[in-house]
């Protein structure tokens, strides 16, 4: 098996349109959700959100792109720049024909299902443009992005709701390791924040009208970001020999399903997966010095998640960070797991623990230690990145120093 590294990030969410932006919000705590600015925001029960802001596509992208990209790609492109650039990879040859794209969403292209909605049934529109369909496939951000920089391996979206950026980056990693690809763009991105795509959440009942508190007993749900990550996955000695700035290692992946219900998650599911991560890495549970949460804020997934933690790691469990940066971006949906990803390469390359913001109450069915409301410094060697969706699908991520 190949060992898989990172050497390229980027990103695009409610705390900042690049990585160290994203990752300076962290270490101060700062919260990028605020009162949502769209059409009809009136007209929600739920006006807040992980929104970004000062993006403007018009200034990145050409006319004929921006008929083509819907909000969710213009997010993605904007990342993979960054990670690309940072990288310092460069896409020619047999890399170029055996490289991919493997990318997260659930949703795709909602802001253009709403907008052609809106023509069609409120505006008594007849035609729409002849690029819906090529703009709102969930499988259009991967693919722009493979022709932007030549990628003509393996490239495709998976879609698995809240674990669907986990599951993209854990294929992009497998197809690294098991020597299938060199290398490998993959993370995720979303754009739900519209009228339609904050309507529909609304009826599930999950969401918070004023905050994201994962973990604090006052927690009332989870609120909606938007945004992106994408990273450059690589085999080490590739990266070596170009003399690659080297983030961290990816070092085991696992993935369960709870085979249980729709909406409520399992602990035994959640667990498995953390052990099977823990297994597939070949690393002891007390070597685990932080783990970046779900943490929903919801009161079913904050409890489950700790107490799949505590049956995983014992007494270890009592020694651990495990914190929640969604209380700062939002729940990126599809998305949220490469956004977070950031955390756990801060823990391991800067030894600073993101912390969960919003912290106001102990919860005893929440007892660990959460890195309440300010980032802290501390030595990380091995971190887990948590990803447990509706479906009951569940993803967990290691990754250590390199």
């Amino acid at each position: 098996m190949k060992r898989v590294v990172i050497t390229g990030a980027g990103t695009i969410n409610s705390l900042g349109h690049s990585v160290p932006a994203t990752l300076e919000a962290m270490r101060e705590g700062r919260c990028g959700i605020s009162d949502l600015e769209f059409r009809d925001v009136e007209r929600l029960a739920i006006k807040i959100g992980g929104q970004v802001r000062g993006f403007e596509a018009e200034g990145r992208f050409n006319r004929q792109q921006m008929s083509l990209y819907d909000r969710f790609t213009q997010f993605t492109l904007t990342a993979a720049k960054e990670a690309i650039e940072q990288s310092g990879i460069e896409f020619h040859g047999d890399l170029a024909a055996r490289s991919g794209v493997v990318l997260g969403t659930a949703g795709g292209g909602v802001s253009t299902w709403d907008d052609n909605y809106r023509s069609v049934y409120e505006d008594g529109k007849n035609r729409v443009h002849p690029f819906v369909v090529p703009k709102l496939m969930n499988n259009a951000a991967a693919s722009h992005v493979s022709m932007e920089y030549n990628l003509k391996g393996p490239s495709f979206t998976v879609s698995t709701a809240c674990a669907s950026s986990n599951h993209a980056m854990a294929l992009a990693f497998q197809m690294v390791r098991s020597g299938a690809a060199p290398a490998m763009l993959t993370g995720g991105a979303e754009s739900m924040l519209c009228f339609g795509g904050v309507k529909a959440w609304e009826g599930l009942r999950v969401m918070s009208k004023d905050a994201c508190r994962p973990f604090s007993a006052n927690r009332n749900g989870m609120v909606q970001g938007e945004g992106a990550g994408v990273f450059v996955f690589e085999e080490y000695e590739h990266a070596r020999a170009r003399g690659a700035d080297i983030l961290c290692e990816v070092v085991g992946f696992a993935m369960t399903s709870d085979a249980a219900d729709i909406v409520m998650p399992s602990k035994q599911g959640a667990a498995r997966a953390i052990s099977g991560a823990l297994s597939d890495a070949g690393i002891n549970a007390d070597q685990v010095g932080y783990i970046n949460a779900h943490g929903t804020g919801t009161a079913a997934n904050d409890k489950t998640e700790c107490a799949a933690v505590a049956d995983v790691f014992g007494p270890h469990a009592d020694d651990l960070m495990i914190s929640s940066t969604k209380s700062m971006h939002g729940h990126l949906i599809g998305g949220t797991g490469a956004v977070e990803l950031l955390a756990c390469i801060m823990a391991l390359r800067d030894g600073v623990i993101a912390p969960t913001i919003g912290y106001e109450e102990p919860d005893p069915e929440c007892a660990l230690d959460v890195v309440p409301n300010e980032a802290r410094e501390s030595k990380v060697d091995v971190a887990l990145s948590n990803a447990f969706a509706f479906g009951g699908l569940n993803a967990v991520l290691a990754l250590k120093q390199v």
